[in-house]
């Protein structure tokens, strides 16, 4: 099920467009915030389904975390129950990860074959396989699935980071023979080499050889400077086919998504607008905005009178800080809305800008 994207617009190498998957068209760029265990925390999927920018830009695809959900509730009982779609009620697109960053985290053991690793729920050790990432996807469902990586840590030594780049080949290779799945779920290759621009070139080669059905750039945004990121990622995309997606994985804050943008990546994940939001931090145009601050216990403006979010529209601050500062359980969920609302109006602008060929005054 290989992936095309029909441009609509281009800036410099910035584009626009969509998507066509067999579920529907995806328009790009396009922001996809992270349903761990098959949900948005803190946000039903029918208030998920609901949200929407004032230009009618809206969540098209949600992220399922293939770690967490092979754990609990198990792959089995995922597909028994219908898979992610049912399983979670959730019409629009899913994409699961392979579950490697995860199992990268936890120190595990690496060899040929794969990883070995113990569960945070219970300790019990599970070996993932690039066959098995592969399987259990396919039992999960989703319309996009990606190869297990290696995701080396930043900074790392050049030879870390050289068998990353390795193995992660070796594993592709493996992941794309065990696809089985093919009429509706896409497979994606990941490029990997850390902040080294050789081998992200490599890599980038290397993956494009087996012919996903599009291309990740995994292991970046992970502690390491703006500046030393777009250099890295510059050197994949240079060697990945215009005509195919491009996703960057784990990249959430606006100054990184339009720089992304710029040098041509049209998908994006990140926890971090839900992440701040649990934690009464706003997203604003003017920047970040702590809701508990005592300054705001008489507001009464909304966030911001300019966004089309339910929160902004019914609530002000000082009502926000009271839920907040007392930890009310909806207060999460009153935040997560504006701030996933506030990001899909920024993807909005980006859009019209590459649209407009203004992307330049976009980014300054």
């Amino acid at each position: 099920m290989k992936l095309q994207i029909d441009v609509s617009a281009r800036d410099g190498a910035a584009r626009s467009g969509t998507v066509t998957t067999a579920r529907g068209v995806i328009r790009t760029p396009v922001f996809m915030p992270v349903g761990t265990r098959g949900a948005v925390r803190s946000l039903p999927t029918e208030l998920l389904d609901q949200l929407s920018a004032a230009d009618g830009t809206r969540v098209e695809v949600m992220l399922g975390n293939t770690y967490h959900l092979m754990l609990r509730p198990g792959a089995d009982a995922v597909e028994r129950l219908g898979g992610l779609h049912r399983f979670s009620g959730w019409d629009g697109h899913m994409l699961t990860d392979s579950g490697g960053y995860q199992v990268f985290s936890l120190d595990p053991r690496l060899d040929d074959d794969g990883v070995l690793f113990r569960s945070t729920y219970d300790g019990d050790r599970h070996l993932l396989t690039p066959e098995s990432a592969v399987a259990i996807q396919e039992q999960l469902g989703a319309d996009i699935q990606m190869v297990l990586d290696v995701c080396a840590a930043l900074p790392s030594d050049r030879q870390v980071l050289v068998d990353a780049v390795d193995t992660t080949a070796m594993w592709a290779e493996r992941a794309r023979a065990a696809h089985r799945r093919t009429e509706d779920q896409a497979l994606f290759g990941i490029v990997q080499g850390g902040d080294r621009a050789d081998l992200r070139s490599e890599s980038a080669r290397r993956t494009v050889d087996l012919d996903f059905d599009g291309y990740a750039i995994g292991g970046l945004s992970v502690g390491e400077t703006r500046e030393v990121m777009l250099p890295a990622l510059a050197a994949a995309i240079e060697h990945l086919p215009q005509e195919q997606p491009r996703y960057l994985m784990g990249v959430g804050d606006p100054l990184s998504i339009v720089e992304a943008v710029a040098l041509g990546v049209d998908m994006f994940d990140c926890v971090l607008p839900t992440r701040l939001a649990r934690h009464a931090t706003l997203l604003t145009n003017s920047g970040r905005l702590n809701i508990k601050r005592s300054e705001f216990a008489l507001d009464d403006p909304p966030i911001d009178p300019d966004c089309p979010c339910s929160t902004c529209r019914r609530h002000p601050r000082g009502y926000l800080r009271h839920l907040a500062t007392l930890r009310e359980p909806v207060a999460a969920t009153l935040c997560t809305i504006h701030n996933l609302t506030w990001v899909l109006t920024f993807v909005g602008r980006i859009r019209t800008a590459i649209e407009a060929g203004t992307l330049d005054a976009l980014r300054v």
